[in-house]
């Protein structure tokens, strides 16, 4: 995808995304997190599926846009508190990736399906909701699983594999099984798949 308004969005939602103040250390390089974030969202969502529509990419790119804005710590520190906040941060992310995608001149129609995606609609029924996820999941597996299989308990971590599992399709299975992993997170997953 080439089109100058897709060039347009992607651009803003990487400026939108510069702006985040908390920073994370790759191959030595310093970067504001939800951008780095967001280009690993592009970069696996092009070896995953790389005939994905002009929606999908546009909302793996804007998944976390401005995620800081919207701390954790804002809501009550329990199950219910959790999910209130990942639910209020997908209305969130819909509605800043709408407002930059209408400056670019996108059609309503256009718009509407990336929020769609965005507010995870239709997970396991709509073919692009569950591609989104998958790429998702396999980001999380790929970037972010060994540092958080770092600061809990095996119990805990073998749940959330579980759950992570869960969300995907047969193919985000198959592709998580090729990525590499430590042998420590490795025999951690495959208990977590066992049981």
């Amino acid at each position: 995808m080439t089109t100058g308004k897709f060039q347009q969005a992607i651009a803003l939602f990487d400026k939108a995304n510069s702006q985040d103040p908390n920073s994370e250390v790759f191959e030595g390089v310093s970067y504001p997190k939800e951008l780095l974030y967001a280009q690993r969202m592009t970069e696996v969502l092009a070896k995953f599926a790389p005939d994905a529509s002009e929606a999908v990419q546009l909302a793996a790119r804007c998944q976390h846009i401005c995620r800081w804005e919207s701390p954790r710590d804002s809501y009550e520190m329990n199950r219910t508190g959790y999910l209130l906040w990942r639910q209020d941060l997908k209305k969130f992310h819909a509605q800043k990736a709408s407002e930059i995608l209408t400056e670019v001149g996108y059609d309503q129609d256009t718009i509407e399906k990336v929020a769609f995606l965005l507010l995870k609609k239709q997970l396991k029924r709509n073919e692009e909701t569950q591609l989104l996820e998958d790429v998702v999941c396999l980001v999380f597996l790929q970037y972010y699983f060994e540092p958080f299989a770092k600061k809990y308990e095996e119990e805990k971590l073998i749940d959330i594999v579980q759950k992570t599992w869960r969300k995907m399709s047969e193919s985000g299975h198959a592709a998580a099984l090729k990525l590499s992993y430590s042998d420590s997170s490795l025999a951690l997953i495959q208990k977590a798949l066992a049981s």
